[in-house]
């Protein structure tokens, strides 16, 4: 049985065997994650090297996506060891303060704008909202404040502001060094952390073009600022990611499922797909198994209409990186066979269509989904057809049949779509339609007496140029063409 959503697995320290990354590919990876917040940019080059590498010998595709650190937002280090803190108690945070000597006064930060940001009555959350401090004053460098809720403290912890309204740039000096990385490692997608507004994903658009990359931009909605803005973040990403980590910390986290859905939502409305992240299978870097509530947490993602869902440390430092995906996989093939997952959005949430090859892409869901179709053939140069199919919920797959890499890379996002190499060796339709038919039998797909949907246009090698659908029999002569 195929698996229409997507997993997104991190690659790090627990997948540098190649025999365990060989097994994770085995197990259903669909993207590689790169998180630029560790290691070397050279590390990553090998990688992201060793994962392409590993899923072509098995007749795979894989994505890569790296993932940007982003503004470092965090404390400074503890000289002597993690502290204490104690409801009530004062403690500072100094701007200007050695990073490296902390005690249980005060402490340094690497955000110097932190006093400014900040004033009487505001609430930072430390450590993923495990430490509350109340801004009491802010006097020069010192953010000066009570513990609300206090706790063990140590080295390096995030720090956010309740409900946001912290200034840092989406793109620090070093994404920008690091969009090179990308650009030269050519990857397929872009993650850029903590953006505010569609001006962050429009510059890191332009920052990538620049360094020669082609991949698409991941806007991480993890900041209050990104929630409030969400319809035009989503409209200038080609990827949102709930990243509800931080997101949870900033808005509260009972306002984090709600808001899930809503972005999960909007972006299939609006052609775009999504990746939720976070947490899903946390309690499985240390166990084999995972927790109830993890298992609901990934099928409810999939009910929701997510094209992906990821793992982070489970794969990237675990000790069961292999049985984190397996289990992932597990779940989200068996949530697929609920009703409720195959009913949710199989009708187009937008009315108007002013592409030739959008209302293709339309016609053929509404078609596969009440005329008994095995599969979807969608000859693609883009794979924008692909896309546009796959915002409607089927169990019929869509098959992106195309010659160009960069393309069967980008559509392991996409939910319920399945990158396949495919060369157009004739102008001939009816030759041409054979040949889809015969590549999706060679694979067992399909078989004799099967109905298919073939998309294409009129000339290969356009992008855009999708005009036409046939709907035909394999190893039959029955064949109905629209255009």
């Amino acid at each position: 049985m195929l698996r229409r959503t997507k997993i997104v697995a991190t690659l790090g320290p627990a997948t540098d065997d190649p025999k365990i990354l060989d097994k994770l590919i085995e197990a259903g990876v669909d993207v590689v994650r790169l998180n630029f917040s560790h290691d070397l940019p050279e590390v990553h080059m090998k990688r992201a090297e060793m994962a392409r590498e590993r899923a072509s010998a098995h007749g795979r595709h894989v994505g890569v996506l790296v993932d940007l650190q982003g503004p470092k937002i965090r404390i400074g280090k503890f000289k002597g060891g993690p502290i204490q803190l104690v409801e009530g108690d004062p403690f500072t945070i100094n701007s200007e303060h050695p990073l490296d000597q902390g005690n249980k006064q005060c402490v340094g930060t690497t955000y110097k704008a932190l006093p400014e940001d900040v004033s009487r009555g505001a609430t930072l959350l430390l450590d993923d909202g495990r430490i509350v401090l109340w801004v009491d004053q802010v006097v020069g460098s010192e953010v000066i404040c009570r513990v609300v809720v206090g706790g063990e403290l140590s080295d390096n912890k995030g720090i956010n502001r309740q409900g946001g309204g912290l200034s840092a740039v989406a793109l620090t000096d070093k994404d920008r060094r690091d969009m090179k990385t990308a650009a030269a490692m050519e990857a397929d997608y872009v993650a850029i952390s903590f953006p505010r507004s569609a001006a962050d994903v429009e510059e890191a658009r332009a920052l990538l073009r620049a360094a020669g990359g082609r991949g698409g931009i991941v806007a991480k909605i993890e900041r209050a600022e990104a929630v409030k803005a969400i319809e035009e973040i989503i409209a200038a990403a080609d990827v949102v990611m709930v990243a509800r980590g931080d997101l949870g910390v900033e808005i509260g986290d009972a306002a984090v499922p709600p808001i899930q859905k809503r972005i999960i939502k909007l972006a299939r409305q609006m052609n775009k797909v999504t990746i939720t992240a976070t947490q899903m299978m946390e309690s499985m870097i240390e166990s084999p198994i995972p927790t109830r509530a993890e298992v609901s947490d990934v099928a409810n993602a999939v009910l929701d209409g997510t094209d992906a869902v990821m793992l982070s440390a489970e794969t990237a430092a675990g000790k069961h990186p292999v049985a984190a995906v397996s289990a992932m996989d597990r779940v989200c093939k068996v949530t697929e066979e609920q009703e409720e997952a195959l009913l949710q959005e199989r009708r187009a949430a937008y009315q108007h269509v002013e592409r030739v090859d959008q209302a293709i892409a339309l016609a053929t869901m509404y078609t596969a989904n009440n005329l008994g179709v095995r599969a979807i053939a969608a000859l693609t140069e883009s794979g924008a057809t692909a896309l546009w199919m796959s915002r409607i919920t089927s169990s019929v797959p869509i098959y992106a049949l195309t010659g160009h890499a960069e393309t069967r890379r980008k559509v392991t996002l996409y939910r319920g779509v399945y990158p396949v190499a495919f060369q157009i060796t004739t102008s001939d339709h009816a030759t041409l339609n054979r040949e889809a038919m015969d590549e999706l039998r060679r694979r067992g797909t399909v078989r004799d007496g099967d109905m298919v949907i073939i998309t294409k246009g009129d000339l290969s090698g356009v992008m855009g140029g999708t005009n036409a659908m046939k709907i035909a029999v394999v190893g039959g002569q029955r064949e109905t063409t629209t255009s």
